[in-house]
Parts: C-alpha cells; sequence; structure tokens
C-alpha cells in the first residue's frame, strides 16, 4: 500500500513514505511489550507529567500542524486550527481525570471487603480515518496512554504526514520507545498485528466494511475491539423550532469537515407545518456557502479528500435526481482543480435511490417532510445506522420526546452532534459498538477485576 499524502486543494503530492518493513513491525510489538511491562507501574502523576508536555508540545505547533491537517486532508484552516485545540484540552483533560476515573471502587457484598479494579490490558492496535487524522487518534491515544496502556497507530494511507507527526510527538515529549508507535502498514500486515498475541485489543474508526473486517478478525482471535463507524445522522425540526438559530446550524452541521464527518447532519427531517419556511431558508444558506482555498479564512468548504470521494458522492446525487429528487441547489463539481464539490440540498429523495439508502460523505443534504414528530422519529429510526442526532425545538415536551425516541447513541438539542472529553462516543446498529471519551471511554481498553476478601 503507498502511503502518500495529496493536497486535495490543489492535486498535487506532497509527500510519500514507504510501508514499514516485517523487521520494523516485529521491532514495534516486542518493544510495546516490554514498554508495557514498565509502563502499567508508572504512577499517574508520572503519566499526567508527560501526557500534558505532550499537550504544550502540540499546542505550541498549533499552527503549522493546523496546515498539516488542511493540506494533507483539505480542511478549512479555522477547522484545523479548531481540532488540534480540542486535541489538547483532551490530552490535559485525561491527565487531570484518569486517576479518579479509574480509581479502585468497593462494592459491597458478603466479603470483609470487595469491588473492581481497572487494570491496562497491554498493547492497542489503533486503525484511525483520515477524516480527523489529529483527534481521532488523540481520543484513542490520551485515554489509553493515561490507563496504563500502550499503543501502536495504523492511520490511514492519505495522511502519514499527519500518522508520522503523531508517531514523533509523544517521544518528544519523554514518553519512553514503544509507549506509542506509528507504524505504516497495509491489510495484510494489519490483519497479522490483530492476530498476534502481544496484541491485546484493537479499535478502528472508519467505514462499515472495514470495521466488518477488524471485528471479524478480533473475533477470531478473541480479542476486545471498539468500533465507531458510520452513520446518517438525522436532524429533525419540530413544530417548536427557532428558525433563526436552527437554519445556520443546519448549514454547519452538513458541510463541516467538508461534509465528510460520520457525525455530521445528513437527514434533515422536518415537520409539515415548518417545511416550506424550512426549506427555503436552508437552500439559500446552502447556495451562499463560500467554497475556496481551504486556506481562505472567507471560506466555508474546503475540497473533498480525492478525486474518488468527489466522484463517488456525484454519482450518488446523479442517481437520486435520475429516479425522481429535487435538486435545489448544488449538485455539480467545481473547478479543474482540486476535488471542490457545490453544497448541495436534495428533497423528495426516493428511498430506492442511492440518496435515499446510503451514507453520503461531503456537503449534500437530504430533505425529507414528515407530518409530525411522531413520523420524524419514525423516519429518523429507519436506518441501518444509530451514531447520532438531533433535535430543533424550543418546547421542553418535543425535545424530551425526541431525546427519549431517537435511537442512537448520541442525541442533542439545538446543537449539531459533537465529541466531548466528558461525555461517552459512540454508535449503535451498524455504527459500530462500545465508547470512546469519558469514563466508558478509558474503562474500554482496561480489565475490569473483580476482588473479593473473605
Amino acid at each position: 500500500m503507498s502511503f502518500t499524502s495529496t493536497n486535495p486543494a490543489t492535486g498535487e503530492v506532497t509527500a510519500t513514505y514507504p510501508d514499514s518493513t516485517p523487521d520494523e513491525i516485529e521491532r514495534a510489538l516486542e518493544q510495546s511489550v516490554s514498554a508495557f511491562a514498565a509502563w502499567r507501574t508508572v504512577p499517574f502523576t508520572e503519566r499526567a507529567r508527560l501526557m500534558k508536555q505532550a499537550a504544550d508540545i502540540l499546542e505550541n505547533e498549533a499552527d503549522a500542524v493546523a496546515e498539516m491537517l488542511t493540506t494533507e486532508m483539505g480542511k478549512t484552516l479555522s477547522a484545523a486550527k479548531g481540532e488540534v485545540a480540542k486535541c489538547v484540552l483532551t490530552m490535559r483533560y485525561y491527565a487531570d481525570h484518569a486517576a479518579s476515573l479509574l480509581a479502585e471502587e468497593i462494592l459491597p457484598s458478603a466479603a470483609s471487603s470487595s469491588g473492581v479494579r481497572y487494570e491496562p490490558l497491554g498493547t492497542i492496535l489503533a486503525v484511525m480515518p483520515w477524516n480527523f487524522a489529529m483527534w481521532q487518534a488523540i481520543r484513542f491515544i490520551a485515554p489509553s496512554l493515561m490507563a496504563g496502556n500502550v499503543g501502536i497507530l495504523k492511520h490511514a494511507h492519505n495522511v502519514p504526514t499527519t500518522a508520522d507527526y503523531l508517531g514523533k510527538l509523544f517521544v518528544r515529549a519523554g514518553f519512553a520507545p514503544g509507549i506509542f508507535t506509528n507504524l505504516f502498514i497495509g491489510h495484510t500486515s494489519l490483519a497479522a498485528m490483530i492476530a498476534d498475541d502481544r496484541v491485546a485489543a484493537v479499535t478502528l474508526t472508519g467505514s462499515e466494511g472495514a470495521g466488518r473486517n477488524v471485528g471479524q478478525n478480533a473475533g477470531a482471535n478473541l480479542k476486545k475491539c471498539v468500533l465507531e463507524l458510520g452513520g446518517s445522522d438525522a436532524f429533525i425540526v419540530a413544530s417548536s423550532a427557532d428558525m433563526a438559530t436552527t437554519i445556520p446550524k443546519a448549514v454547519l452541521g452538513r458541510i463541516q469537515n467538508n461534509g465528510q464527518s460520520c457525525i455530521a447532519s445528513k437527514r434533515f427531517i422536518v415537520v409539515k407545518d415548518r417545511a416550506d419556511e424550512f426549506i427555503e431558508g436552508f437552500v439559500k444558506a446552502m447556495s451562499e456557502v463560500t467554497v475556496g482555498d481551504p486556506m481562505d479564512p472567507a471560506t466555508d468548504l474546503g475540497p473533498l479528500v480525492n478525486s474518488q470521494q468527489r466522484e463517488e458522492l456525484h454519482a450518488q446525487v446523479e442517481d437520486s435526481v435520475a429516479k425522481g429528487a429535487v435538486l435545489r441547489t448544488g449538485g455539480h463539481k467545481i473547478g479543474e482543480k482540486g476535488f471542490f464539490y457545490a453544497a448541495t440540498v436534495l428533497t423528495n429523495v426516493p428511498k430506492d435511490s442511492r440518496g435515499g439508502c446510503e451514507e453520503l460523505f461531503g456537503p449534500v443534504a437530504v430533505v425529507e417532510v414528515v407530518e409530525n414528530l411522531d413520523e420524524a422519529i419514525a423516519e429518523a429510526n429507519a436506518s441501518p445506522w444509530g451514531l447520532g442526532g438531533s433535535i430543533w425545538a424550543t418546547d421542553p415536551a418535543e425535545i424530551d420526546q425526541a431525546v427519549r425516541g431517537i435511537e442512537a447513541g448520541m442525541v442533542f438539542a439545538n446543537a449539531i452532534v459533537s465529541s466531548t472529553p466528558e461525555l461517552p462516543f459512540g454508535g449503535i446498529k451498524r455504527s459500530g459498538y462500545g465508547r470512546e471519551l469519558s469514563a466508558h471511554g478509558i474503562r474500554e481498553f482496561t480489565n475490569v477485576k473483580t476482588f473479593y476478601i473473605a
């Protein structure tokens, strides 16, 4: 597999990295074993000191790292800066809170003393995606290392510069070699690593297909895994919605990260009595989105990550329109250089069209009109995915009904779905299983050990 960084705004190759050799992979696995034996005994205070040093380095280099993310993936520079800041915040959060999140718990029983301890598992293999190349790696690394595990990163093939930076960051901060390692490995080496007895568990953020492969390999080798996969999040507009707030957030929810986010708002489900108002305002706002150079502060929407992603998205739109969907705005490629695509809104999308049954990983919104909130919730749940969803309403009863009724790992009211270190992140159904972040996330890769003293 080729690990090549291509600037999505220009199509120019900016860097290439060779695959890790079998000897390099073997050395990394051996080093992780010896590193874990020492690291698991290091006090939380020392782990926190090192994690904060890594956070300080990243914060000091934030501008350069943001430019790297924009050049490699195409997100706007402002979004890249936000991603770096979020990483720094999360590293410091776990440095400050890991000890309390993993504190021994006393549970009453017939014993004189009993309870649970949270102990590290060992080497965790992380398979990470390109769309949030820094953040999604850090949200694995920070809690896992603070829990006493060690990590090996297999990053996406098109963000090798970010992967290389991450691989060096923690050594620069003072972590011993082997505590965190980046490897440039392909699918064949990945399967072999999952099967290796020196790997204790695996986590993946990525496509449904990748999740199935990793889950099957982990299951065949009786390894714990956490899967955060795709989503087609519903954005429900209820009768009491405040349109002055809802419409701008609808645009942001669809075009954030250039529309390439698993938790992006993708299906906009609107009750009939507010549909005309929402559609008119939403289409107008989407048509006014500024598409252009992601380094330009005036740009709202940068390019898709590569030509394949743009061709796939355009094919989904064309199929939907051919089957009867109404194209309200957008629906076309932009420019001859780079991989730009217009902000797009589709209505009346047939269920058997690609836009009606597939995840749209780009700035294309599907708007559906329903009679009432009951139907909106039912429509939100009529999906194979269950990552997140949002309800837009000012009536507390409508909010409560949606929070209770939407079948997803996360439901947000009057806010687009996002991740934060204090709250668990993950989905149900074909969006995967397990949780990242919060106490739930840091405990995923620990041995929940019961102790009983008679």
